[in-house]
């Protein structure tokens, strides 16, 4: 240290501090990697970026990922000294119950979070995603006299992010895909929980991600700025490859007893050890959250410099809606959180009788969907044939326009890029796989749900009827599960007309959503009296009626409720039921978390409190059930993995018919008979 350090000097010093001291009041936090990483997170926000701080949502501005997001204080530091509106007292309520300042970053809670962080490998896979937005907007929306969309993609990353499964998958695609836009800073510090990173980490970072086909810088010192800003300065060269910067750094850079060690990681340094720190580098050392003023009109300067970035991007954007004023309005609906009516399709018609899987039925919705909406994109984790997925040209290097992307088999990765690609808040995307393999894709799903970011997840052979492929394939428990994550709607239609109706939702609502869809054929049903189209909004309908006043005598009733392939054995089943003399309403309930919205007197038009006599049947789980059924009501699932054989041989053995409902039904309905 020098006596007289300079502002930069001064300027790291304060952002270390910061996060020290937010710790410390927390008494919870991880300081480590604020005090290594300080130096490259200033160079980035002080040199290297263009943002700025008065709008956080500004289209065209630089993205920052924390993905090593247990640094959150670092990143809240710089936040609050560039002018994003985080006062000071925020930073004191670090960790506290309603503050701004969580133990990870979260997007939406605070402005300047560019994603939710915190899973590890989630951050730069995500960041796989903002680089091919900014790439396939870019594309579309880009002339040679106007490049509207052209920005850069930052992460850091660190030692665990790159130990993750879903970064090597990331990474592999974006080196594929040659995201020149894509600089992540790694922060090689070598330390982990549990001690140094030689108990499980040894491999060559660097000639992994020159395979993968990365640009690599090696050997920057993390104090030094020069050299970290000449790195990146180089890596902003190289339009044909993403870039990986390693930055070595030592965690908890100032600590005298706790510099390079586990323990600097994840909790407080202490009292006594904070006031080392201080000392260090030369700050006082009983005050807290500090910050010379030459530091704040430091900074100061950059909210400034940001203010003119934006409004010299507004001029071409004013040129871009005197051009293309449909468009433009488009994006301003989009960006506004609300999806623009012009982009409504003409959804396709479906003949009552005819027989397709929802599969086929969403295929065609999709096309039509393609036709009417430009900036929908996305791809399937190699599985497009069978997902019904594919669009026009591919999403390739080089090739950037084209709204197809091949993920290959990285269902990880794909839904992290999903996610990446719906946070430009401009795109309509989507990614697809088997229904089974949700499983792959939780931290992303997850995720999506925590952000409210408007991904669409269309997951297909939603059950055992998809047959031979066996209980290896036949999700019996992914239902259950997407369904209890807070914030996702799960649509699960019973034919082509529910699945029309359940994509406009998806669109409309622009919110997290997975559709769930049949390998094999569902009859479609009649809908014109228009009770599909008026019903699936509403998450459950009903579909089919007893005669009316039937309910007036509640015990000759019984509700069968439905979701998917199995609404069509209900029907059948209600038939053979009315024969023994007994009324029987068929609700079909695509979407429970639809359902769970509405008032509490259209829930009890659909389901009755006083008619008991309830049935559920779904080919999955019953977990998740037994509140709909209620304590006189069975649920006909399926507790067990399935088996393999022709599909309708399987839903047979399983008892997912019209005979074995009708049976289960009239015993209940027989119960408590004289």
């Amino acid at each position: 240290m020098t006596n007289t350090p300079s502002i930069e000097q001064q300027a790291i010093s304060t952002i270390r501090l910061l996060a020290v001291d937010m710790v410390e009041k927390a008494k919870s936090g991880h300081p480590g990697l604020p005090l290594g990483a300080a130096p490259m997170a200033y160079t980035l926000f002080t040199k290297i970026m263009r943002f700025n701080p008065s709008n956080p949502e500004w289209p065209n501005r630089d993205r920052f990922v924390l993905s090593a997001g247990h640094g959150s204080a670092l990143l809240y530091s710089l936040l609050h000294l560039c002018g994003y509106g985080l006062g000071m007292d925020e930073l004191k309520q670090f960790r506290q119950l309603g503050s701004r300042t969580p133990g990870h970053p979260e997007y939406g809670e605070t402005p300047g979070v560019e994603m939710t962080t915190g899973p590890l490998g989630q951050g730069i896979a995500t960041a796989v995603g903002m680089a091919a937005a900014e790439r396939f907007l870019a594309a579309k929306l880009n002339t040679p006299e106007r490049a509207l969309i052209d920005h850069f993609t930052y992460v850091l990353c660190g030692d665990g992010d790159l130990m993750e499964g879903v970064s090597s998958e990331a990474s592999s695609l974006a080196g594929h895909l040659k995201l020149g836009k894509l600089i992540c800073l790694y922060d090689s510090n070598h330390i982990s929980i549990e001690g140094s990173t030689k108990l499980a980490f040894t491999e060559n970072v660097a000639q992994r991600y020159e395979a993968y086909g990365w640009h690599v810088i090696s050997h920057i010192d993390g104090n030094d700025t020069a050299a970290i800003e000449q790195a990146v300065r180089d890596a902003q060269e190289i339009d044909d490859r993403p870039s990986l910067i390693i930055v070595t750094t030592t965690i908890g850079y100032g600590s005298p007893h706790k510099q390079g060690t586990a323990s600097a990681h994840g909790e407080p340094l202490g009292p006594d050890e904070a006031k080392l720190v201080k000392r260090a580098f030369g700050f006082p050392e009983d005050e807290s959250f500090g910050v010379p003023e030459e530091v704040r009109d430091h900074f100061r300067t950059i909210a400034e410099r940001g203010i003119g970035l934006e409004a010299e991007w507004k001029k071409l954007w004013k040129a871009f809606e005197r051009e293309e004023p449909d468009l433009a309005a488009a994006l301003t609906d989009l960006l506004a959180g609300r999806f623009p009516a012009s982009w409504l399709p003409d959804m396709p018609e479906f003949t009552a009788g005819e027989k397709l899987a929802t599969r086929q039925a969403s295929k065609k919705v999709l096309g039509a969907i393609a036709e009417k909406i430009p900036l929908l994109a996305g791809g399937s984790a190699d599985l497009a044939p069978s997902n019904g997925t594919l669009l026009g040209t591919a999403f390739e290097a080089r090739s950037y326009d084209g709204s197809t992307f091949h993920f290959g088999v990285r269902e990880h990765a794909m839904g992290a890029m999903v996610n990446g690609l719906a946070l430009s808040n401009m795109m309509v995307p989507y990614g697809a796989t088997f229904l089974v393999f949700a499983d792959y894709m939780k931290p992303a799903l997850r995720l999506a749900a925590l952000m409210q970011s408007p991904s669409l997840f269309i997951f297909t052979h939603d059950s055992i009827g998809l047959g031979e492929d066996g209980p290896t394939h036949q999700p019996i428990e992914q239902l259950a599960m997407l369904r209890a994550m807070p914030g996702m709607d799960v649509y699960r239609p019973a034919d082509a007309n529910e699945t029309k109706a359940a994509w406009l939702l998806a669109l409309e609502r622009r919110k997290p959503a997975a559709l769930v869809l049949t390998r094999q054929g569902l009859p479609v049903i009649d809908d014109t009296d228009g009770r599909i189209r008026a019903g699936v909004p509403k998450g459950a309908y009903v579909l089919a009626d007893w005669a009316d006043g039937a309910e007036e005598q509640p015990g000759n009733c019984a509700i069968i409720v439905a979701t998917g392939s199995e609404v069509h054995p209900a029907l059948e089943a209600k038939a053979r039921i009315e024969k023994e003399g007994y009324a029987v309403r068929v609700v079909s309930m695509p979407s429970k978390e639809l359902f769970a919205e509405q008032s509490a007197a259209y829930r009890n038009s659909v389901l009755p409190a006083n008619v008991t006599k309830r049935v559920v049947v779904e080919a999955a789980t019953t977990f998740g059930w037994h509140d709909v059924a209620g304590s006189d009501g069975i649920v006909i699932g399926l507790d067990r993995f399935g088996a393999s054989g022709p599909g309708p041989q399987v839903m047979e053995h399983f008892g997912f018919t019209a005979s074995n409902i009708a049976a289960q039904t009239l015993e209940l309905l027989k119960t408590g008979e004289a």
